[in-house]
């Protein structure tokens, strides 16, 4: 263990673009699309062969068959075969969960580097069978004899067959999340207008970050796609206004296909590790991170005061700001996931709301007003698109090559996550 902690260095990223559900990547799983985002980060900094200290990724959506996830893509990368790895799931703050424990094990002097990152495909989608088929198909695979197997089956019914229709909505509420953000919206007066700007905003960032050429050595194209297919470098206030409403269709609702971030498949890796490893390699040192916090709200009411089910990072944040002695405004870049427009509104708004510091947070004054020039100056979720634990280590990678090419600088990075959760971090270069 190092008596002093050690800076952790974010070297660089690679991620596979990503695709619309049900299209490009349709005949790809998760193992094959984040093996490829894995095997470019190693052929990228010539890691072919070589050990490193350690791979932690992971999925939200996820076949029993990828029990292993991690350590296949590590034995399918080019990476020493015996390198360790682990999966790991924190919704959608999966990969940057990775990041986060793994730089903990750098900064104590565990491991010298490390792979983190995620991969989830709303195409590939894992099917539930009812319980009497379950029981019928187990037990046909433990009956030798014929007798046994016909047995097995005989008490099947044609209702046992069909399959149960996969949704994302929170066990505990039975909503789906854009329908909890839509609570969020109302709560916060969060309107129409303000959420397609900030959609608008998202497109338009990340079609002239495509058109600069600042994906090219972050993005490797897979099953024949070059880069993002949900980027609209073309959409516009008028066009966003157009669309129906996707949760609440009364004229209440706000929140559209066009605001939301639409479901994506995709992988993304990042790679860490400490300065005297990156040195001694002659890698330069993208950013270092310096920080980060998660945090959980009761979303349910159970503890008697229920809050917004995406706001935990409204937590997170201060916290973690208190911790780095920084004010919210001490930032150059903000990257802020997009799960929904109205989500990142929705943060925004608490973070000036007097009584909601100091009610809900426990602070003496309000966090304040961010420069919105400096939020998600490269697009961000509901652009890219939101393949569910690979979106932090997508952030990560993005944010490091930013304050790289600043040359200085401080990003904050802020995902909320399904289960009322939220993870945060801060980059410095």
């Amino acid at each position: 263990m190092a008596n002093t902690p050690r800076r952790v260095a974010v070297l660089g990223g690679t991620r596979i673009p990503f695709a619309r559900a049900n299209g490009a990547y349709t005949e790809a799983g998760n193992q094959q699309m984040l093996t490829a985002a894995m095997t470019a980060l190693v052929d990228r900094f010539q890691l072919k062969g070589q050990k490193i200290g350690e791979v932690a990724a992971g999925a939200v959506i996820k076949h029993s068959r990828d029990w292993n996830l991690a350590r296949e893509c590590t034995l399918g990368s080019g990476l020493d075969p015996t390198t360790p790895a682990y999966d790991l799931q924190r919704a959608c703050g999966t990969s940057l969960s990775a990041v986060a424990q793994l730089a903990n094990r750098i900064a104590q002097g565990e491991i010298d580097c490390a792979i983190a990152g995620g991969a989830d495909s709303a195409s590939d989608i894992p099917l539930s069978y009812s319980p009497g088929l379950q029981r019928a198909v187990l037990s046909l695979a433990r009956n030798k004899s014929w007798t046994g197997k016909v047995a097995s089956i005989g008490h099947l019914r044609p209702r046992d067959l069909a399959p149960k229709a996969p949704g994302i909505a929170e066990p505990r509420t039975g909503l789906s999340m854009g329908q909890h953000c839509e609570e969020m919206a109302k709560e916060w007066a969060i309107g129409r207008r303000e959420q397609d700007e900030l959609a608008a905003a998202s497109h338009k960032n990340a079609a002239a970050a495509w058109l600069s050429g600042f994906f090219q050595d972050l993005v490797v194209p897979f099953e024949d796609l070059q880069r993002d297919n949900n980027v609209r470098g073309d959409t516009s206030l008028e066009k966003l206004s157009s669309l129906k409403t996707a949760f609440d269709p009364s004229p209440a609702g706000t929140l559209t296909a066009g605001n939301s971030s639409p479901l994506t498949d995709g992988a993304a890796c990042v790679l860490l590790a400490s300065e005297e490893w990156a040195s001694a390699r002659k890698m330069p040192v993208q950013a270092y991170v310096t920080y980060t916090e998660t945090a959980a709200v009761d979303f349910v009411g159970m503890s008697g005061t229920k809050e917004g089910m995406l706001m935990a990072p409204a937590y997170a944040v201060p916290r973690m700001l208190d911790r780095a002695g920084l004010k919210l405004q001490d930032f150059d870049v903000y990257e802020i996931h997009e799960a929904f427009a109205a989500q990142v509104l929705c943060t925004l708004k608490a973070w000036e709301s007097d009584r909601y510091c100091k009610n809900r947070l426990g602070r003496n004054e309000p966090l304040g007003k961010i420069d919105r020039s400096k939020l998600n100056p490269k697009g961000s979720s509901v652009a890219l698109g939101h393949p569910f634990a690979a979106t932090g280590a997508r952030i990560v990678a993005t944010l490091a090559k930013q304050l790289a090419a600043r040359g200085s600088g401080r990003g904050l990075i802020s995902i909320c996550a399904a289960g009322g959760m939220g993870v945060t971090a801060i980059l410095e270069k």
